[in-house]
């Protein structure tokens, strides 16, 4: 349970700290269009902060932690969000500095990938604990 909160609290810290580091990035750079840094801020907060917040409370409810592969569904949901935040900041910085990686699409497509895997083992794990009540 208190790896969920300290995990939430990590993206809480970097999901505002990625709201500064847009505007500052952008301000500095004197840089005014559309860049993918600018949802990089709700995404870390939304997929990171809040929904860690929902799954400790779901563990508190339904003893989610206490099932066997909740551990390597931790790992799966962690490493999509953090290819798919990691791509966004590279992309968004590469887009201040006007240029781009042609492949980073595909990454952050792998990325999106395992994170919805990650959401539907979370919800086949729910499911099995909420039969069980």
């Amino acid at each position: 349970m208190k790896k969920l909160y300290y995990t939430s609290f990590f993206y809480a810290v970097l999901g505002l700290l990625a709201g500064v580091f847009y505007r500052e990035a952008t301000r500095h750079n004197g840089f005014t269009g559309e860049t993918a840094l600018s949802p990089l801020h709700t995404h870390l907060l939304v997929l990171g902060f809040m929904f860690f917040l929902i799954v400790l409370g779901l563990g508190k409810l339904f003893g989610l932690h206490e099932m066997r592969s909740f551990g390597a569904w931790y790992l799966v949901y962690n490493l999509g969000l953090l290819i798919t935040i990691g791509t966004m900041a590279v992309r968004g910085m590469l887009q201040v500095k006007g240029s781009d990686i042609p492949s980073l699409p595909y990454i952050a497509g792998l990325g999106h990938l395992i994170l919805g895997a990650g959401i539907i083992w979370l919800l086949v794990l729910l499911g099995k604990r909420i039969q069980r009540v």
